[in-house]
């Protein structure tokens, strides 16, 4: 007991010592994962944390990338120092407070995170003389993850269950935040921890020659290839029904052929070593007959994407989906005509694709996606005629459906900072609310306040969709001025509120026609509902976000004059019982004697 005791710390003490930064990075990620959930109250804080967080996790892959290629060519230190200048880097390009950051950061994460790992996969193999080696390298890898999983969780649950064991049976009342400090820390820490384990001295030992392993063979003959042959078939009687009928293909089509591919190549990759056994046959005819297989579903490929493309232009999905189809149109057209291909392309111009959508000049993913949107939008108005002397005609006839696609373009061109072109589109008394909304980052209201300046829309919406109005106050300072009492009113407290010896009841049934009821004394009563109706009903071709200077209604009750301020008010439209539900979320009764 005692000699395992000391071979675990020895190989605890050889981790630490051979991987320091991958293990600094997993231990700071696994920090800023506990501080982000224990302050997620305060957004401000939450989001510094989490792009902390979401910086270290990068640098966990990213820094052993690194290392393999320094046991590979030396030049550790400075490796390490270039991938924290880079890390540092990242995290600045980031924007500092969380209204300002869009679906954009979130693709340029989620790529990076994708290229940290791709990385790891070939940096240490870029000479030509190590493809079985580069096969071994990344098939030990694999295991070492799978492994790492199962280790991890089982590490894990038990953790939790003898932190949980402890509280019940000792009564310690522990804080909640300890199980789920745990678990983020094991989950992270601790999985980065077993994982570098079981690569010991990492790239000697990851390249080293074994046994071909018979579970990857049976997975990938009794699993993969009959996953692949049921999805060919389905896919090649789809492509025949298309030329049948003569009709374009549908969009979701491309993710199909695309995981078919993908899947297909991961499965020539598990049994690559096979390919040069003579007594695996299956091998040489699987590897010779896939890439023929995936030439017609290319061309469907290809054409359900520029179908999507010319009817609606660029966004970064597409965008991405596209350098897909090219990246995997490049792999097919290699492995057909190499005479020696190498597994290697497989990572390597995977990893060239993705660096060039993120910062080849004006033909990155996000440069494409703005230009080919504005483009849209201005085709878009001039097609339908809406444009008057440079400016949007507001007042000419369209459908809501039109008007929908003008919004969400709108919206779209907000988000990615496009506010100059925006404005430049709009009547100059928009200028200034729009402008404001942008600034705001309150990108809703851009695309709300497109749709309710139409003041001329044809309803083409099926009758099934529900319509939500919500009318907002713009003043967010309320003033008392001479009135006497404040009275705090909340939907789902009905409590008496009692001054000067009065009770006030406050009621509230939506369900019989009415918003809001103040009653005197169980005597007297004021309705507040045909007032909040004439504000519903000055808006009622309006839907989405609607400002207006103050959301306020006066009233007398008594011996008492009222004034109920209101921060908002929404009415829904429900198409099947044909009923508005108006409701309110906070506001504030305001009272004085008369």
């Amino acid at each position: 007991m005692k000699t395992k005791f000391k071979e675990i710390i020895q190989k605890a003490g050889e981790v630490l010592l051979r991987y320091p930064m991958v293990l600094v990075m997993a231990l700071l990620a696994s920090i800023g994962a506990v501080c982000m959930f224990e302050n997620n109250r305060y957004q401000d804080i939450f989001f510094i944390f989490s792009k902390f967080t979401a910086c270290c996790c990068i640098g966990i892959s990213l820094m052993f990338a690194l290392k393999m290629l320094s046991q590979r060519i030396g030049k550790s230190l400075i490796l390490e120092i270039a991938g924290t200048v880079f890390l540092i880097g990242f995290y600045c390009i980031l924007p500092s407070k969380e209204k300002d950051f869009t679906e954009v950061y979130g693709y340029i994460i989620a790529i990076t995170a994708i290229l940290s790992h791709l990385l790891v996969s070939f940096i240490a193999f870029l000479n030509k003389d190590r493809e079985l080696r580069f096969w071994q390298y990344n098939k030990n890898l694999f295991i070492n993850i799978f492994l790492t999983g199962i280790f991890t969780g089982v590490l894990t649950g038990g953790v939790e269950l003898a932190i949980l064991a402890v509280d019940k049976l000792f009564d310690f009342n522990f804080s909640d935040r300890l199980y789920t400090d745990t678990l983020y820390v094991l989950v992270i820490f601790g999985s980065c921890f077993i994982f570098l384990l079981f690569n010991e001295k990492g790239l000697d030992r990851l390249e080293k020659d074994g046994n071909y392993p018979v579970i990857l063979k049976f997975f990938t003959q009794f699993v993969l290839i009959p996953l692949l042959f049921i999805y060919l078939v389905i896919l090649y009687f789809y492509s025949l029904k298309i030329l049948i009928n003569w009709e374009l293909p549908r969009g979701w089509v491309s993710y199909l052929i695309l995981a078919y591919s993908i899947v297909g190549i991961l499965a020539l990759l598990l049994v690559h070593p096979l390919k040069e056994d003579h007594t695996k046959s299956w091998v040489r005819i699987f590897s010779k007959l896939f890439y023929f297989t995936i030439i017609p579903l290319i061309i469907l490929l290809f054409t359900a994407i520029f179908t999507r493309i010319l009817e609606y232009g660029y966004t970064e999905p597409r965008y991405f989906v596209l350098l897909l189809a090219l990246w995997l149109l490049s792999v097919v057209i290699y492995f057909i005509i190499s005479k020696r291909p190498t597994i290697k392309y497989i990572p390597i111009s995977l990893f060239v694709f993705g660096v060039f959508a993120l910062i080849f000049p004006y033909l990155n993913a996000f440069s494409v996606a703005k230009r080919s949107q504005k483009t849209e939008l201005t085709k878009l108005l001039n097609e339908n005629k809406i444009i008057v002397n440079g400016k949007i005609n507001f007042q000419k006839k369209v459908t809501d459906t039109l008007v929908n696609e003008i919004a969400n373009k709108f919206e779209f061109l907000a988000k990615r900072k496009q506010k100059d072109f925006l404005l430049n589109l709009v009547p100059d008394q928009d200028h200034k609310q729009l402008a404001a909304d942008m600034e705001s980052v309150d990108f809703w209201a851009v695309s709300d306040h497109i749709k309710n300046n139409f003041t001329h829309t044809d309803k083409t919406k099926p009758a099934s969709e529900y319509e939500r109005l919500t009318i907002t106050s713009e003043n967010k300072v309320i003033k008392i001025g001479d009135y006497t009492y404040m009275i705090d009113l909340n939907r789902y407290n009905k409590e008496t509120r009692e001054i000067n010896g009065d009770h006030f009841n406050i009621i509230e049934k939506p369900d019989h026609n009415s918003v809001l009821k103040v009653v005197l004394n169980s005597s007297e009563e004021i309705d507040f509902t045909p007032a909040i109706n004439q504000i519903i009903e000055a808006n009622k071709n309006k839907t989405g976000t609607v400002r207006i200077p103050e959301l306020s209604i006066e009233n007398t009750l008594g011996k008492y004059h009222l004034k109920l301020i209101l921060t908002s008010i929404t009415r829904e439209k429900n198409p099947y019982t044909k009923a508005d539900n108006v409701y309110y979320d906070d506001a504030v009764l305001l009272v004085k004697e008369k």
